[in-house]
């Protein structure tokens, strides 16, 4: 019996953490360091074949840094990656794809295995 006062207790303590944890990520609207958040997304499906997604992203990233993609997610990268465009040293795409720069390095390719391609530019 002395067992369920026990979860009790660890439940409301996880809880508590867990609020915390929140709080400190999204005190005042502010962005933890180091991360990135979603602000906006447009989805564009007027084309039967094609999506064109759109998306606005805050990041507070650390000395040295700038917003970019890791594994197809918003993410703090080396700002050498962004000031000299070489976008796949970023590792944008997801595992199983592979990474090929756009023309005039506007960009870049994610091929899938099956050959599914999804095409990035940078503006």
């Amino acid at each position: 019996m002395q067992l369920l006062p026990l979860i009790s207790a660890l439940s409301a303590a996880a809880l508590l953490f867990l609020l915390r944890l929140h709080q400190r990520i999204h005190w005042e609207g502010q962005t933890m360091a180091g991360t990135c958040e979603v602000v906006t997304l447009d989805e564009d499906r007027s084309q039967p074949w094609r999506t064109v997604n759109r998306q606005s992203v805050r990041c507070a990233c650390g000395t040295g840094q700038m917003a970019g993609t890791i594994r197809a997610r918003p993410a703090c990268v080396d700002e050498g990656v962004v000031r000299t465009q070489q976008w796949c040293e970023m590792s944008p795409c997801l595992e199983d794809e592979v990474c090929h720069l756009l023309d005039h390095q506007s960009g870049w390719i994610c091929t899938q295995p099956g050959g599914r391609v999804k095409t990035t530019t940078v503006s």
